[in-house]
């Protein structure tokens, strides 16, 4: 399969990505706005079971970068992620007292919040599949491991609180990760580094976890006997 020997030399070591600047500082808005969507869902998971302030914070905080921290563990990147910026503690932290003092106001405001989860699932798909290159490991690790980074904090949230995870149920969720790293590899194979590649691929995780949900549309699992 051509996707298979797609030439990870170039991400190996310091990987510097040729996307234009003005792409990274948009992904990298959109990376802590999707962070801070993920922390507020842990946190509103933790009033909802009536945890204390502690709890809140934590579920809060491995909703938000569970993911990317099991991702960095899993290939050996050491100090994790978000250990090098601490925007994104900041950003985890705030989650607390907007869920305080805006609960309601948050709530209603469910259709913008599934939006930019979704958006974030999207990068973190994507930014953990470079990381991955970027190590020169296999593709389809990449994949997995973009996978990982976007649905796994919100397993920890689910397993914490008490809940099935949703990436366990009908509803499509970490297939659209899977298809979009998919197509970004693809997209690298034609044309290596170029920024058109991340945002289509970002876009193609939007758009099926925005119909899987409108269509209910569901990958069941039904044994013939």
């Amino acid at each position: 399969m051509m996707i298979l020997k797609l030439n990870t030399s170039r991400y190996i070591s310091k990987y510097q990505p040729t996307y234009y600047l003005g792409a990274m500082d948009i992904i990298y808005f959109f990376d802590l706005l999707g962070t801070l969507v993920f922390a507020i869902s842990g946190v509103l998971a933790a009033v909802e079971k009536r945890f204390d302030l502690v709890g809140a914070l934590i579920l809060g905080f491995v909703t938000a970068v569970g993911g990317g921290t099991l991702r960095d563990m899993m290939i050996g990147q050491t100090p994790v992620g978000w250990m090098n910026d601490l925007n994104y503690l900041v950003i985890i932290v705030l989650a607390l007292p907007l869920c305080y003092f805006f609960k309601k106001n948050i709530l209603k405001l469910r259709r913008s919040l599934f939006l930019f989860d979704t958006i974030g699932i999207a990068l973190f798909t994507i930014l953990g599949l470079q990381k991955t290159l970027g190590l020169g490991l296999s593709p389809i690790i990449a994949v997995l491991m973009g996978v990982v980074s976007a649905v796994f904090g919100g397993v920890i949230r689910d397993v914490l609180s008490n809940e099935v995870p949703l990436i366990f149920r009908k509803e499509i969720y970490a297939t659209a990760c899977f298809a979009g790293g998919v197509v970004f590899l693809i997209g690298e194979q034609i044309s290596q580094g170029h920024p058109v590649n991340i945002f289509v691929s970002i876009a193609l995780v939007i758009i099926i976890r925005y119909l899987s949900v409108r269509y209910k549309w569901a990958i069941s699992f039904n044994p013939l006997n």
